[in-house]
């Protein structure tokens, strides 16, 4: 593969960049950040001898052993664009996650090559063997967790970052998969994926990592001979050799670990998961229910078992118990991949390669001196910075909102949840309760049994299944719960369908009751004597305060989208121009993929690219062609994207990667190959997207035999 370009970040003080890094260990909470490479340079023809430091980021550099670290600050010796300075000294900062450790290596040009490690409190240690390994384990888990899907995202959270796959040949996987069956079962103290709130044996970074690069790659036959050399050890690892054999079309076998491993772990929720979501994928979800259920009693307190139990009351068609369900979820607040804490660089040097030079890129640069405007509405839109459980709930929410519509959605959750008018009515009429009743049940005992029962207000209040979110933080999107609420005329935001259609309102959705005024109990008017109980809302339950927010969030999207179709559809009747900035164009492509307006979504990217090229616009674009199989445009979009890569220093996206192995395992290489080299694009831009083809040659992936 072609090495990226070399950017080069200036410090204005000599090793501020690594004592700032040293200060952050301590923060470090699973994988670690990205490798820190610091170099000292000087002058060759300066008589004053002047050191300066520069640095950059990396990650997929071979970190197995302090020589193979050293031959990468070797590489850097001599770069193209800094003739007047020499490299005196190179320190290589790798972090070992499992240990808590930072390895480095220290090379002095010319001269001695020293590896130690530092500990949290900054203290030297003596780097041992074993110790290389779990840091060469960690240094690929990063190269994945800190790889971009091709919108540019994880790019633009660290610039000046190379990128580099950790493992381009059948020999490096084995090297790979080796460390990675010999610290298997070590993998939970790397921490785990936000949406699990205890990292265990199957579901952890290590584990996560290794379904990853079998899914980008291909190669399940590896993935499957690891998964069952591991789970000669325990049994709980049939979980993941099932997603390996399902993912490999070996379905039969999948059933069957999966029926023998059941019986062996009756209540492991990772296999039912699996169990579930494998028979809801073949439209069985009558099947799927009761092993859903089964896994959320399983593991009560993880959001994955309730949002599979959601998802299948959604294929049911059963929308109380689906809302029930997914106000049942418990929610974690988000945690974002370390990321580098560096000081304010003295200047910044991204340099460009004459390989990546794309005039259709580099024409159209998205700088601040060239960003366009975008209206407040979509600038405030809080769904798009949903992250973790918080997005994936949202994305269900917004599932059913797609099935149903708005209107059908306000009303089953007005008749599955506690509003605050009819609430304070019943309070005034019939005043406090000192009591629940005998009919109290939570929502977890009626989704999992099925059919809501009777029972009084506040009982779920009292039990808050774990699943709220700190107030005021920043994932939860919360938004403005003082306005009024549906049904007042100056609530509603007039906003029509269609073109010709007389304007319907979208009616805002009311505010449910809080679960501290259930609590308070207080009332100033006296009670009626001849009631007790609460009898008007006596089946419903208090919404959580989260969904409460996610249900405003949806409003706002629903209303901005509704706006906008609405203006395009009277455009296009009076046939004038609807005009809007690339930006805009990208925000309301983003607004349209998460209300699943899949069209509509393509529409407005097609748009943003008729300006300006977007990364994110054209990921979108591109996913539009893959579920239409259309392998010419599939192919411009990615050659397209893999040069913005490489521009950018990353010269490895697994999501692109497993595209192009889709294609050629459908298509053949020759014709993939050949779609290439047919555009019209220049021939070292073509020869970016080669070497991604090359490596599924690499891995001897179906269809690359020539």
């Amino acid at each position: 593969m072609l090495a990226p370009a070399i950017p080069e970040i200036y410090e204005e003080e000599l090793h501020t960049a690594v004592d700032a890094r040293t200060d952050c260990l301590q923060a470090c909470r699973e994988t670690g950040p990205p490798d820190l490479v610091h170099l000292v340079k000087q002058p060759i023809k300066s008589q004053t001898k002047q050191k300066v430091g520069v640095y950059h980021h990396v990650t997929g550099v071979d970190a197995s052993s302090s020589a193979s670290l050293a031959a990468y600050i070797n590489t850097l010796t001599y770069t193209p664009g800094d003739k007047s300075h020499k490299v005196v000294s190179g320190l290589y900062c790798c972090y070992n996650a499992f240990s808590r450790l930072d390895m480095r290596v220290h090379v002095t040009i010319p001269g001695s090559v020293e590896s130690y490690c530092i500990d949290e409190r900054g203290d030297k240690r003596i780097a041992t063997e074993e110790l290389w390994l779990e840091t060469y384990l960690c240094s690929v888990l990063r190269a994945y967790s800190y790889a971009d899907n091709g919108s540019g995202d994880e790019i633009r959270k660290v610039p000046g970052m190379r990128r580099f796959n950790p493992i381009t040949s059948t020999e490096s996987e084995h090297k790979f998969l080796e460390a990675a069956e010999r610290l298997f079962f070590n993998g939970w103290q790397l921490g785990s994926d936000p949406e699990v709130q205890v990292p265990n044996l199957v579901s952890n970074h290590l584990a996560s990592g290794i379904l990853k690069y079998i899914h980008t790659t291909g190669r399940y036959a590896s993935g499957i001979n690891l998964f069952e050399k591991l789970r000669t050890r325990d049994p709980e690892i049939s979980s993941l050799l099932a997603t390996v054999y399902i993912n490999a079309d070996e379905e039969v076998k999948a059933v069957q670990l999966l029926h023998e491993a059941i019986q062996e772990l009756p209540m492991d929720y990772s296999l039912l998961t699996c169990q579930a979501d494998f028979v809801n994928s073949k439209g069985r979800a009558d099947l799927a229910l009761e092993v859903a259920k089964r896994a959320v009693v399983s593991a009560p307190s993880e959001f994955g078992t309730w949002a599979k139990l959601t998802e299948i009351y959604i294929g049911l068609e059963e929308w109380e118990l689906a809302l029930l369900t997914l106000n049942s979820c418990p929610m974690f607040t988000y945690q974002d991949k370390d990321a580098p804490r560096m000081p304010e660089p003295l200047r910044v040097f991204l340099p460009v390669m004459p390989e990546t030079v794309c005039d259709e890129i580099d024409n159209s640069p998205d700088t601040p001196d060239t960003a366009e405007l975008v209206h407040p509405t979509l600038r405030k839109l809080h769904a798009a910075a949903f992250r973790g459980t918080f997005a994936k709930a949202y994305a269900l929410l917004t599932e059913i909102a797609k099935t149903i519509g708005w209107d059908t959605l306000l009303k089953i959750r007005s008749q599955v949840f506690v509003m605050e008018e009819e609430y304070k009515s019943e309070r005034r009429v019939h005043g406090p309760t000192s009591g629940t009743g005998g009919h109290s049940a939570n929502a977890s005992t009626t989704v999992l049994r099925g059919t809501p029962e009777p029972r009084l207000n506040g009982g779920h209040g009292e039990e808050d299944e774990g699943s709220g979110v700190e107030e005021g933080s920043e994932e939860d999107g919360e938004a403005d719960r003082s306005g009024p609420v549906a049904g007042d005329a100056s609530s509603s935001m007039t906003a029509v369908a269609d073109a010709g259609h007389d304007q319907q309102p979208l009616e805002k959705p009311a505010v449910t009751v809080k679960s501290e005024e259930v609590k308070a109990g207080g009332s100033e008017e006296p009670a009626d004597p001849s009631h007790t109980t609460f009898t008007e809302f006596r089946n419903k339950r208090l919404c959580e305060r989260w969904l409460d927010n996610l249900f405003m969030v949806l409003y706002e999207d629903l209303r901005v989208y509704t706006i906008w179709r609405t203006e395009m559809a009277q455009y296009r009747a009076q046939q004038m121009q609807y005009k809007k900035s690339a930006d805009e164009w990208e925000i309301l492509g983003e607004l349209a993929d998460r209300l699943h307006h899949a069209d509509e979504a393509v529409e407005a990217y097609q748009a943003c690219l008729m300006q300006r090229f977007s990364t994110k616009a054209m990921r979108g674009v591109l996913k539009a062609y893959e579920r239409k199989g259309d392998v010419r445009h599939i192919l411009g979009a990615l050659i397209r994207l893999v040069t913005w890569q490489y521009r950018w220093y990353s010269e490895f996206s697994p999501e692109l990667l497993y595209t192009i192995r889709r294609l050629i395992e459908e298509e053949g290489a020759v014709k993939v190959r050949s779609i290439i080299q047919g555009t019209s694009m220049p021939q070292h831009v073509q020869d970016l997207t080669h070497q991604y083809a090359s490596l599924c040659a690499a891995f001897r992936s179906s269809g690359s035999d020539v």
